[in-house]
């Protein structure tokens, strides 16, 4: 089930482990309306939920979520191990590296990772 949270006062939906695999713009949509709903300026997706082809930038599956979340002035959180993915792909290496650098889409390895990040007064999502 996922959850609101708020982490340094920033509302932040959660979205559980378990569920349906996140596939693509559709799928983003319910979710950003969803949090939406409910207030949230961040959405947490675990790295498990999302579809294999997210971490394939050619299918440019990853581009039009993030997009997504974007255009709804919604932050987007990865969470989770993806090194299997970045170690296969400088490309999605070298774009987990310019998100992370900003303040709208993060990939984070944990919750410890995204409290600090909350926490440092930078986020603008």
């Amino acid at each position: 089930m996922s959850t609101l949270l708020t982490i340094h006062d920033v509302p932040v939906f959660t979205c559980a482990p378990d569920g349906d695999v996140i596939r693509g713009e559709a799928d983003a949509l319910d979710l950003i309306g969803n949090a939406g709903y409910q207030g949230a300026r961040w959405v947490v997706i675990p790295a498990e939920r999302l579809d294999e082809e997210f971490f394939r930038l050619s299918s440019r599956v990853a581009g039009d979520i993030v997009q997504k979340f974007a255009n709804y002035g919604m932050g987007l959180v990865v969470l989770g191990d993806i090194t299997r993915h970045t170690e296969a792909s400088s490309a999605l290496r070298d774009f987990v590296r310019e998100c992370n650098r900003g303040r709208q889409t993060w990939f984070l390895a944990d919750t410890a990772e995204l409290r600090e990040r909350l926490g440092d007064g930078t986020t603008t999502a």
